[in-house]
Parts: structure tokens; sequence; C-alpha cells
């Protein structure tokens, strides 16, 4: 005698499959409710974040620089302002191997490697000859700095009328082009091609 085993409505469910109570059938792999996936995932969200607090923590935060400023020195010239915003120093004093700024930010390797392509672009002043430089507070000082004078005298460079401690001539001296300082007047060399500065100077 063959046994007959009851069969549910339709045939739907597949041999093997648990039928639960109340519900759907579900495979080996998926979650037996809803809620249980949703705990899962925001525990596995919580532990993420709590890791990347702790890496924060351990690591720190990476330090900010600010970007280069320029400011004005107490002698009226360009200046490089330092992090502290408070201490301005001279052009000049970027890159030539004197920590001048609390945290040395003046020389920074960053900037100072590969000169004047990599130094601020208000740091530097161009000479006569496009392939040489000079440091912004070095022009109209006075002194012959490029070498051509193209850092005191047009047309490459306009610069105010002499100082109060110079006499303006052309000069025969190389350090000097337009002006030459008036300590050197009336000294019975010649200073200036026109001789002015052992005639007309007034001396210092």
């Amino acid at each position: 005698m063959n046994k007959i085993f009851p069969q549910g409505d339709g045939g739907d469910h597949a041999a093997g499959t648990e039928v639960l109570p109340g519900g759907e059938g579900h495979g080996p792999l998926c979650c037996s409710r809803r809620g249980a996936c949703l705990s899962a995932f925001l525990l596995l969200l919580l532990v993420t974040l709590a890791a990347l607090i702790a890496l924060v923590t351990i690591l720190g935060r990476p330090p900010r620089t600010p970007g280069a400023q320029a400011c004005v020195t107490p002698t009226n010239r360009t200046g490089f302002l330092c992090h502290d915003q408070r201490s301005c120093i001279p052009a000049s004093g970027v890159c030539d191997g004197v920590r001048s700024c609390a945290h040395s930010e003046d020389e920074d390797e960053a900037m100072c490697w590969d000169m004047p392509q990599s130094l601020p672009h208000f740091l530097v002043a161009r000479c006569g000859d496009p392939s040489s430089w000079i440091y912004s507070d070095q022009k109209c000082d006075g002194t012959n700095n490029c070498g051509d004078c193209s850092d005191e005298l047009s047309p490459v460079t306009v610069c105010p009328a002499c100082g109060p401690g110079w006499w303006r001539c052309p000069s025969t001296v190389f350090p000097y082009c337009g002006c030459i300082p008036r300590i050197l007047c009336r000294d019975r060399v010649q200073h200036c091609s026109d001789w002015s500065d052992e005639y007309s100077c007034p001396g210092p």
C-alpha cells in the first residue's frame, strides 16, 4: 500500500525549503528578520566610524600651512610675513640660510628648492637680462644689484628720487647707478662722471 504525503496548496514551495509560520520561505544565507539585518549594518557602520576616529587621534590632524603673504617692513620695503602674522622680514631674508621666522617658514624647503621659480612672485624682481633676478626689496635701494643698473634706472625700473642721504648724478662707481651716498661727496675722489660730487654736492 502506497503512502501519500500531503502537499501544500498549488505546490508553491520547493522541496527542502523551510516554511516558517506566518512568513515566506528563506534561504540559509538570508536573515530571518529584517531587524537583524539592519542592526548588523548599523553595528558595522559604528565600528568603522570608531576606527577612523581612533586613527585620527593617533596620527593627529595634518598641520595647516598658510600661504606665503607679503608685508611691508619698517623701512618701507617688500617683506615676507611669518606665520605668526606679526613678524615681517625683508624679502632678501627669505631662503638665505638663516631662520628668521619662529617656525622657520622663511627657509621652507618647498619654497627654496628651485629659486626663483619656487619663490612667491612678490619676492622676485627681474633684471634687464630676463635670466637674472634679485629680491624685490633690493630694487630701488640705490645699489647696483643687477649689475647693469636695471634695478635702479628706467626703462626697466622706475624709482623715486634720491633720498636725503644721497646725491643724484651719473655714477662712475659700479655699486651705484643714478645716486651716490652723500658721504662720498667732497672726498677728492671722482664718483660722478660730471664731477658734481666734488663741486656741487654739499656733502653729508
